[in-house]
């Protein structure tokens, strides 16, 4: 127990550092070379030798690197939230066909009436509303076949097809929409951080800020679901409220990020697995911080590398390169390592 505790403390505090570190390094390094004592001064208010440096700075890598930590975080927890509500270790914001429901609801919005729309309508908020609403679609989708099919297996298979029934239905908008239209919604659907402005940024925190603690709020549901549905039953809990309430926080989660940064793949599937096997435990007064702190790792680090080029490189470009040597690995290794006392 002492070990597990020590090892837990390790970690976190291993991960804290880590965020600690890549943040001001996602503010130093990019495109541009600008020395650490000027991003300072840019940060607390003093003169910089250039004022394009300050702009630089402050405008745009600041709010970039803020909106992939928690980006990264909330991706990485709603990933968790699913696959301990399904408990499946494949579970995730785009296995599950959420993050195309997401997409889809994006996809409505921006390439409505031929991709032709008013200003409002094509505003962050409408893009927001959009992606909750086809992410909720998704996940009543979910929540009706999970009463009904008791395999988790065929749920995760059912997920996939809702995926590719919306990715059907965004191609058929593609399709009938303008070329501006089908522009504009390829590029946001490349994945990248830099669309949360710094005017933006208080919303965009506030919302996955408050779904996170959310989730927090609600550890021990999920340790008792670790357990299987009739233990938990019998400590109280309710399976159909305590799944209700992790799908609709994951679907938020993962619908807030869609709509601001596009759809960003392998980060919800992979982290909760990196989490799992730093720690060697499934309890989530732990997991879920570790999570939500190595989704933040994970987001930085990937941001860090799309900015070094001359060009920004898209997010998804980068994340299967991390992700899909993880998801093999757990795949081939998983009595051993799913699930940790």
């Amino acid at each position: 127990m002492k070990a597990t505790s020590h090892r837990s403390a390790i970690t976190l505090i291993a991960l804290s550092l880590l965020v600690v570190v890549l943040l001001p390094l996602n503010l130093v390094y990019g495109s541009i070379d600008i020395p650490f004592s000027e991003v300072l001064n840019a940060l607390i208010g003093e003169p910089v030798s250039k004022h394009t440096w300050e702009t630089i700075v402050v405008e745009t890598r600041l709010p970039m690197a803020l909106t992939a930590a928690l980006a990264g975080a909330a991706l990485a927890v709603a990933g968790l939230l699913l696959q301990t509500t399904f408990d499946n270790p494949l579970a995730g914001p785009s296995i599950l066909g959420v993050s195309t429901g997401s997409s889809l609801g994006v996809a409505v919005v921006m390439l409505a009436m031929g991709g032709v729309v008013s200003e409002a309508l094509t505003s962050y908020f409408s893009i927001l509303l959009g992606a909750i609403a086809g992410a909720a679609v998704v996940m009543l989708i979910l929540l009706f076949f999970s009463s009904i099919v008791r395999s988790t297996a065929m749920l995760l298979i059912i997920g996939i097809m809702v995926g590719y029934l919306t990715s059907s239905a965004i191609s058929l908008l593609n399709f009938f929409s303008t070329q501006e239209g089908v522009h504009s919604f390829v590029i946001w659907g490349m994945g990248n951080f830099t669309g949360v402005t710094l005017d933006r940024l208080p919303l965009f925190s506030i919302l996955i800020m408050v779904s996170l603690g959310l989730s927090f709020v609600l550890v021990k549901p999920l340790n008792a679901l670790l357990l299987g549905a009739r233990y938990a039953e019998n400590l109280g809990v309710s399976i159909k409220a305590t799944r209700n309430k992790l799908l609709l926080l994951s679907g938020i989660l993962t619908a807030v990020v869609t709509a601001f940064c596009g759809p960003i793949g392998f980060l919800g599937l992979v982290v909760p697995h990196i989490a799992r096997l730093a720690l060697r435990s499934s309890n989530h007064t732990v997991l879920l911080p570790a999570t939500a702190l190595a989704g933040a790792v994970i987001a930085l680090l990937c941001n860090l590398i799309s900015v070094l080029p001359s060009s920004v490189i898209p997010i998804n470009a980068i994340t299967p390169i991390i992700g899909v040597p993880i998801i093999i690995y757990v795949i081939i290794n998983r009595k051993k390592i799913l699930y940790f006392n």
